[in-house]
């Protein structure tokens, strides 16, 4: 039953015929809807409707400042929405679709609400390639503003149960196609001419966009918002986080990686890829336990691990 200060009983739909039909009839009355990505679960309202969006950062309790990432189909409708130089074009046809979100300049013509790109000139955009989202693409014929499907700030939702266990009662439907793939949120890129500048770390690894473009790889500097996910306290859990520990502390439950063992592990042989999937499921299952703290092993800052590290870092900030 939805607690009386909430506006929705939140249903739980397979993303078969009937289940995405009925998703897409939702946002068609502009309303946002959990569906599943590659990535993590995301929280997809029609990108082109400013309440629709709107509805999205009040479910979240989102900051207005904090951009979202548009979801397409296709490219051609990317190019609708952004202005692609030939390195983005590249990158897109390598990584598209996939886990490779792009920060593009915004189109002169774009149809995207301006709340989507939180008053900036550019806009983040990305085709994802889990069969669920697609599907809903073809239903409902609209780009679709879609963040990690959680409370803002807090650990990004892998499964459905996730989801609700901090939006039910705010939306009106979660899609549930099991686990996520990647189980990290996207890697974030702004492509120009001279090079690229990574503003956000994930799947797709800083080593794997030089070979493909063959152009340097940057960070960004300033600590200014510039694409989603770069907040400097985000993805936490709601109790305190140690990183780099080999050992737990009396009230902690470490969560292991290799050698280092826990009360669970990321991977027990030490892999990365792994590591990855399993993390924010595990962190909401530390999250969930009788310990008041968390610990986490070291993790090497190489290939995907650069992600990983990102995400606990930010977890572990004062929030």
């Amino acid at each position: 039953m939805t607690p009386p200060n909430l506006p929705f009983h939140t249903v739980v739909r397979s993303p078969d015929t009937s289940g995405i039909a009925e998703a897409a009839a939702l946002i068609a009355q502009g309303l946002p809807v959990a569906v599943p990505t590659e990535t993590v679960y995301g929280l997809a309202a029609d990108a082109t409707n400013g309440e629709a969006v709107a509805r999205i950062y009040a479910a979240k309790g989102r900051p207005a400042f904090n951009p979202l990432i548009v979801h397409v189909a296709s490219l051609a409708e990317a190019e609708r929405i952004a202005c692609f130089n030939d390195v983005a074009r590249h990158l897109a046809s390598a990584f598209w679709p996939g886990p490779l979100t792009m920060v593009l300049p915004l189109a002169p013509d774009s149809a995207v609400a301006p709340l989507v790109t939180a008053g900036l000139r550019t806009v983040a955009i990305r085709m994802p390639s889990h069969p669920a989202i697609r599907a809903l693409f073809a239903a409902c014929g609209r780009p679709l503003a879609a963040p990690s499907a959680n409370a803002s700030g807090l650990t990004s939702p892998t499964r459905a149960d996730h989801v609700l266990r901090s939006l039910a009662g705010r939306i009106p439907m979660v899609l549930d196609a099991g686990p996520t793939m990647a189980g990290l949120e996207s890697t974030i890129v702004a492509p120009r001419s001279d090079g690229i500048t990574l503003l956000r770390p994930g799947p797709v690894t800083a080593e794997a966009l030089a070979g493909i473009s063959g152009l340097p790889i940057g960070r960004k500097q300033d600590a200014s918002i510039s694409a989603p996910g770069q907040m400097a306290s985000h993805y936490a859990p709601s109790k305190p986080l140690r990183l780099n520990a080999v050992e737990a502390r009396e009230g902690e439950w470490l969560l292991g990686f290799g050698t280092v063992q826990g009360h669970a592990t990321l991977s027990a042989t030490g892999d990365l890829i792994e590591a990855a999937a399993r993390l924010f499921a595990l962190l909401h299952e530390a999250d969930q336990g009788d310990s008041v703290e968390i610990a986490v092993a070291p993790i090497p800052a190489e290939g995907i691990g650069v992600a990983i590290n990102d995400r606990l870092a930010r977890a572990a900030a004062p929030h």
